[in-house]
């Protein structure tokens, strides 16, 4: 992927690659592997052991060791963490030490037989767990000896490959930066310092940068990166470096500082975060902190480089320490990526798709940039910007609500999806931001390099505004795209928006700041001298489970990310009715229902609820299983609800156990275990 667009100066038009990879045929494959056999598959049945061992090493791998020569590879094992649990979680602290958590204790529970045969036969090689896999540098025998054993899923190759193009700004101004006395017109054109005037600029949000490096002592970075304290740069836990084996780099390798080699990094930052207090307001978040991770070599990356940043974000570590250090509490909100891992040069379109979605389910908001191959079809090509669980950003001309020819389009095709991308559009035209060649210096680019990380600070700008976001990527994302200037496009298979163009169109952050959206739902009651305590109602999905007795009369509360005046409720489906008119307080609404029955599922639907902006929500319904005794919450009461009932007699009610509380009477007694008793047997669908 070409992430920035030099078309603007003097130079030719963007890098366009027109050398596709080279394929092997299965004959043409086994016919490498007869050149050298593996020792280790001279058994009986070694013939379905050899196809099956192939057919796991990628074509790359098989062309870069062919000869006797050795390349660099990635055996991805097959027992891979299960981070499904994650989505249930509430805060973004919970969701990152879950999924930490779950990726380290699966690696260090599987990893070790194979790191042994390694270490035994003296062969290069790192671990990972972002993604259960380990790197290793070896020869065609080294793969395919371990392409036979069964803990290996696959082996992926490493390839270098160009993350960025040759870079050529529009114009570099010199040590003594022009005067600049407006907001930069990208950063105006998104309306973020209408959000600013509100006094929501990024404060309290941290935004992650995974680039070339960051000359962290510019003026319009230092006074927002996390490490620095005003007098002293810490960069423990704020810096890492996956730069190891370099040559002739100026920053070397394994800088114990933010360090650019190549500009890119800094110009990106700068338009996430930069401020220079000094007029120079070239960033969207001035309110937010940064941290780093420099994943390219003057502009080439490799998968292991790109997924050594990935696992920094998830649980960031001290410089010169170690992974085992790794603090998921200091993890960023939200990621700004202008780069790309071209499959043209030998990047597999699913090496890197785990390590997206792990930091995706810690809660943290992955925007990346669509690739300047536009303006053909299907030109978003590359990872990362072809996943689901990427936000795709597509470059608009600045100041205008036209697509940048070089952005590039979908649908995308590299992995058979089909999927709709770009996600959202940016100004990514003649950006002004922050250089590497002094403290001072800026200079003008373009690409979808530089529309990405107006997303991701008006990300941040958001989550500053609407913290109940903070842990919710998929409703961040949801409210950026309905709150954008929706831009139409009948090209590329698609019409209307969103689309395979625009995406939902011109980011608008005011737009998104006044946004409303239904963010939580609870069942709400009351229990005796215990308190009040809530069971939650998921907004998607299985609804939750009220199990409490309430005699027929149950009360929801409605959460929204903004405070809300007016709007009405009514029971769309199942048994029972609402009592009297909502209650709004704050941003919840609270509705008061009766004659619920027993063992059913009742929706509620709440229709022209409007905020302090006049925003209107559109009709939402939201269902509740209604399942008295059905303390587990799995639709049927049985022994096990008796027993858990049970194991609560006597106990003072809390939060943890006021299910078991079954009579809602503020505590749990023999009384509760009758009821329990009473209901097993019951069930729902």
């Amino acid at each position: 992927m070409n992430a920035i667009k030099t078309r603007l100066t003097s130079t030719p038009g963007p890098l366009r690659r027109t050398v596709s990879m080279l394929l092997f045929s299965a004959a043409a494959a086994a016919a490498l592997w007869a050149i050298v056999p593996p020792r280790a598959l001279s058994q009986p049945h070694a013939p379905q052991d050899r196809n099956l061992a192939l057919s796991k090493i990628a074509p790359w791998v098989l062309q870069h060791t062919a000869d006797g020569k050795e390349a660099e590879f990635l055996v991805v094992l097959t027992d891979q963490a299960d981070l499904s649990g994650a989505e249930r979680l509430t805060t973004k602290q919970e969701k990152g030490r879950y999924v930490r958590d779950a990726l380290w204790n699966k690696a260090q529970a599987t990893q070790g037989p194979l790191l042994t045969w390694l270490r035994e036969r003296n062969i290069e090689h790192r671990s990972y767990y972002i993604v259960n896999l380990i790197w290793v540098r070896g020869n065609r025998d080294n793969a395919s000896e371990v392409a036979a054993r069964p803990d290996v899923l696959r082996i992926e190759g490493n390839p270098q490959v160009r993350g960025i193009p040759d870079i050529r700004p529009v114009m570099e101004e010199t040590s003594q930066p022009q005067r600049v006395t407006t907001v930069e017109p990208g950063i105006a054109y998104t309306h973020a310092p209408l959000v600013w005037a509100e006094g929501f600029t990024g404060q309290g949000v941290v935004v992650g940068g995974a680039d070339t490096g960051y000359r962290w002592t510019h003026t319009a970075l230092k006074p927002h990166y996390r490490g620095w304290d005003g007098t002293t740069g810490h960069h423990d836990y704020n810096w890492h470096d996956s730069i190891h084996d370099s040559s002739g780099n100026p920053c070397g390798n394994d800088s114990p500082f933010p360090c650019d080699d190549y500009g890119h990094g800094s110009h990106t930052m700068g338009t996430a975060i930069g401020d220079d207090g000094a007029g120079n307001q070239v960033g969207m978040a001035p309110g937010a902190k940064w941290i780093g991770c420099r994943n390219m070599d003057q502009g080439n990356g490799t998968p292991a480089r790109y997924l050594e940043c990935f696992q920094f974000f998830l649980a960031p570590y001290p410089v010169n320490g170690n992974p085992n250090q790794g603090d998921p509490t200091l993890a960023p909100d939200v990621t700004t990526n202008s780069w790309g891992c071209p499959a043209t040069e030998g990047c597999s379109a699913n090496t890197l798709q785990m390590g997206v979605e792990a930091q995706l389910a810690a809660g943290i908001n992955m925007v990346a940039a669509a690739g300047n191959s536009g303006p053909s079809c299907s030109t978003v090509s590359d990872p990362p910007a072809i996943y689901a669980a990427v936000y795709t950003v597509g470059a608009l001309n600045t100041g205008t609500d036209t697509i940048a020819d070089f952005s590039s389009r979908g649908p995308v095709t590299a992995d058979g999806s089909n999927r709709r991308k770009p996600d959202i559009s940016a100004p990514g035209v003649n950006n002004r931001s922050a250089w590497n060649t002094s403290d001072t210096a800026y200079v003008s680019i373009s690409g979808t390099s530089m529309a990405t990380p107006h997303v991701a600070g008006g990300t941040a700008v958001l989550l500053s505004a609407r913290p109940i976001l903070h842990h919710d990527v998929a409703m961040q994302r949801t409210v950026l795209s309905n709150s954008a200037f929706h831009l139409n496009s009948s090209l590329c298979g698609s019409s209307g928006y969103p689309n395979n163009t625009f995406g939902y169109g011109r980011i608008d952050v005011q737009a998104a700041y006044q946004y409303l959206l239904l963010t939580g739902a609870v069942s709400r009651k009351t229990q005796g001298g215990a308190g009040t305590f809530d069971i939650n109602l998921p907004l998607s999905g299985e609804p939750g489970v009220e199990c409490r007795n309430g005699g027929g009369n149950y009360t929801e509360v409605f959460t929204f990310d903004n405070n809300v005046v007016s709007g009405s409720a009514a029971v769309t489906g199942g048994t029972g009715s609402v009592s009297g008119s909502p209650v709004f307080s704050g941003n919840t609404m609270t509705v008061n229902l009766i004659g619920v029955t027993d063992v059913q599922q009742i929706t509620v639907t709440l229709s022209g609820v409007t905020d302090v902006f006049s925003q209107v929500l559109p009709s939402t319904p939201v269902s509740m299983n209604v399942l008295i005794g059905d303390v587990n919450g799995n639709k049927v009461v049985n022994a096990s609800d008796v027993a858990l009932v049970k194991s609560q007699v006597g106990q003072a009610v809390s939060g943890s156990n006021c299910r078991e509380d079954v009579n809602a009477d503020g505590s749990v007694s023999s009384s509760d275990v009758a009821l329990t008793k009473l209901h097993v047997g019951d069930g729902l669908p």
